[in-house]
């Protein structure tokens, strides 16, 4: 057997195991047809190197992926005509490199995108003939069945994933153009419709629950202006006036969310007073603290917003955040800095706003 060159078999092949041709290694033809039963894997051919002609027809192959590692490196002519094969794939032939006859005639090709780069190949390849590959004909879909294969139009397959393709792009280019836009112009705005939303719900969950105030007043203020809260505003509010305040430093509660502790403070008391410089302009906390008490002026309809200004600002130091100012009354508006002549005017205009 070792000295064996042509090997046919026909019908008879029922089972053929992965070591079937080791004691026929310089065998250079080889038919192996009508076997219904035959599924030949990696290892069936590899000892074949020096094999020329392999026909494999009538077997009900339904993919050549077996080729893959086959060591076939002499095969010019392969035989695969009335198998199963529906999509080919055309890279498997590189696995062929002495490959110059290739006859798939009698397979039900489909006629789909699956099969764009066999088509391609077979058209265009100047090394191997494939026989009669222009009477090749479909099976499927049914809207192509029994169309020829070479017909079918490949260019919507590539022009399909080019648009694809350049809409993916487009899509992500506006994103980004979208995204870079609203953060550069309106992320205020959006940031400020979020807590005016979680004001919202919690304001709904506080009228249903019917809470009471428990402070006449939420102290905001920013940590760099504490020294003027504790020396010059609270001695003339709690110990002079006897309002009762709620700051944050003493008032919120351990352990629990900040801006949970916001919310119940502005919600518990009934104004908020906000202690206004740069400083406090350019605080997150203070800007969100302002965000739910101008909410609460917006929904209530109350005057519950107090602004005391410790510093003259012009009005392009403040944001669009805080252009509130337009919808609060004149006499809610305190200046520190023009009151300093006349501290006892000036806090009796705070207590004033406080007692409305």
């Amino acid at each position: 057997m070792t000295s064996l060159q042509v090997f046919s078999l026909d019908t008879v092949c029922c089972y053929t195991p992965s070591d079937t041709f080791v004691e026929t290694p310089h065998l250079q033809t080889l038919q192996i047809t009508n076997c219904v039963e035959f599924s030949p894997d990696t290892e069936l051919f590899q000892p074949l190197s020096e094999l020329q002609i392999l026909d494999l027809s009538d077997n009900k192959i339904q993919n050549l992926t077996f080729l893959s590692r086959a060591n076939l490196i002499k095969v010019e002519k392969l035989f695969l005509k009335n198998n199963q094969l529906r999509i080919i794939n055309e890279t498997i032939f590189d696995t062929l490199p002495s490959l110059k006859f290739l006859d798939l005639a009698g397979n039900p090709f489909a006629c789909d995108c699956s099969n764009a780069g066999f088509i391609m190949w077979a058209i265009k390849n100047k090394q191997v003939q494939v026989a009669n590959a222009f009477q090749y004909r479909c099976s499927s879909p049914l809207a192509l069945d029994g169309h020829f294969l070479l017909d079918f139009k490949v260019q919507s397959c590539w022009e399909d994933i080019s648009f694809l393709c350049f809409m993916s792009s487009s899509a992500l280019v506006l994103l980004t153009l979208l995204s870079s836009f609203t953060y550069h112009f309106m992320r205020w705005q959006l940031v400020y419709g979020f807590y005016l939303l979680q004001a919202f719900l919690y304001d709904s969950k506080k009228k249903r629950q019917g809470c009471r105030h428990v402070y006449d007043a939420f102290v905001s203020y920013n940590v760099h202006d504490e020294e003027w809260v504790y020396g010059e505003l609270v001695p003339e509010l709690e110990e002079q006036q006897g309002w009762k305040l709620c700051l944050h430093h003493r008032d919120f509660q351990l352990g629990k969310p900040i801006i949970e502790n916001i919310t119940d403070a502005i919600y518990s008391s009934r104004k908020t007073l906000c202690v206004i410089s740069r400083h406090y302009l350019q605080s997150e906390w203070c800007s969100r603290e302002i965000q739910m008490a101008s909410f609460r002026l917006f929904d209530e309809k109350k005057d519950v917003l107090i602004l005391l200004f410790l510093e003259e600002l012009s009005s392009n130091q403040l944001s669009p955040f805080y252009r509130i100012r337009k919808l609060v009354r004149s006499r809610t508006y305190l200046s520190w800095n023009q009151a300093r002549g006349n501290k006892a005017l000036f806090w009796e205009k705070v207590q004033r706003a406080l007692d409305c």
